[in-house]
């Protein structure tokens, strides 16, 4: 069993006296909050972080604290672009990942936009789905070879997977009223749901998957949503838990937030959190009340037959079957 953390451990709490010199691990998007502090921490500990970033000439004030934290601790960092909104993109920078070869001890799937206005990938799907699911589905799948036997995947969903299930008909909103939270929800559940089919498919060879919520915190991830509605939120969320008995929900730092997943990449015993959903560094209870602000996992969101189902669906929408 390994060392207990919680709600408020930081990244480098987490990592304390772990040396991961060595290590190499890849990560999408740390050009801002999660998943800079994910790569600095990392880094900061001797891991060598090959960081996708949607544009490298804006990554730069980024990229200098990670490699700053890198020099310091025996770790280095490799910028790959990558727009995981566009199969083309993502087809690219996967080809470039393989043609080099190297392996990977962990893949953590961290990028993703949250509630945007209705819109459409270049691929025509809708945003949120194309982007935070099929995105990662189509580059992880592609490049799933360089990750090492014994190997780790960590995709981050969230606790507003609680909203809704997976849309297996109309995934893209051509039959219904678009809503930006429920597009979310959907495209969080999705992404818990392929890393339990992942899961499935590598244990065998000792790859272990998770799904990790990693706290509310204040990132970019909400630009789509004024100050009002923001605050409205937030108000939102502690009458939904204050009604429900829960205590007030906490805002994490982002040193916090990034806490769970560098947890699940390199700390966590594999076997204890393989197809599971995590939070707070630890495998996250079930539960199935229909409070959408409450803690724990939905079933759905781990149900064996439903990943399967979405995994099927997913090859053939990215071309891939």
């Amino acid at each position: 069993m390994t060392k207990k953390f919680n709600a408020q451990s930081t990244a480098d709490e987490v990592l304390s006296g772990v040396s991961l010199v060595g290590k190499r691990i890849f990560i999408t998007g740390i050009s801002s909050g999660i998943g800079r502090e994910t790569a600095r921490s990392l880094a900061s500990h001797g891991a060598e972080v090959v960081g996708a970033v949607r544009d490298l000439a804006k990554a730069g004030s980024a990229a200098a604290s990670i490699r700053d934290a890198a020099n310091e601790g025996g770790g280095g960092l490799e910028l790959i672009e990558l727009d995981l909104a566009s199969l083309q993109s993502v087809r690219r920078s996967a080809d470039k990942l393989l043609t080099v070869g190297r392996r990977f001890d962990a893949i953590i799937a961290n990028a993703g936009v949250m509630a945007t206005p209705f819109g459409r990938t270049p691929d025509g799907f809708e945003v949120q789905f194309g982007t935070n699911h099929l995105g990662h589905f189509a580059l992880i799948s592609r490049i799933a070879p360089l990750l090492a036997n014994e190997g780790r995947l960590v995709v981050l969903s969230s606790q507003a997977h609680r909203v809704a299930d997976v849309d297996l008909e109309d995934p893209n909103f051509q039959r219904q009223a678009y809503d930006p939270f429920i597009a979310y929800g959907r495209s969080k559940t999705a992404n818990s749901l392929f890393a339990v089919e992942f899961d499935r498919r590598n244990r065998d060879n000792g790859i272990r998957a998770a799904a990790v919520m990693p706290g509310n915190s204040l990132t970019e991830l909400p630009r789509h949503f004024s100050q009002e509605e923001l605050k409205g939120l937030f108000e939102s969320v502690g009458n939904a838990r204050k009604q429900a008995g829960l205590p007030p929900a906490q805002l994490k730092e982002v040193s916090q937030a990034a806490a769970t997943s560098v947890w699940a990449a390199v700390v966590a015993d594999k076997n204890e959190i393989g197809g599971k959903y995590l939070e707070d560094c630890a495998v996250a209870p079930v539960n199935d009340t229909p409070n959408p602000f409450a803690d724990g996992v939905r079933s759905y969101a781990l149900d064996a037959n439903r990943a399967r189902q979405l995994w099927a669906k997913s090859e053939k929408w990215v071309g891939t079957a």
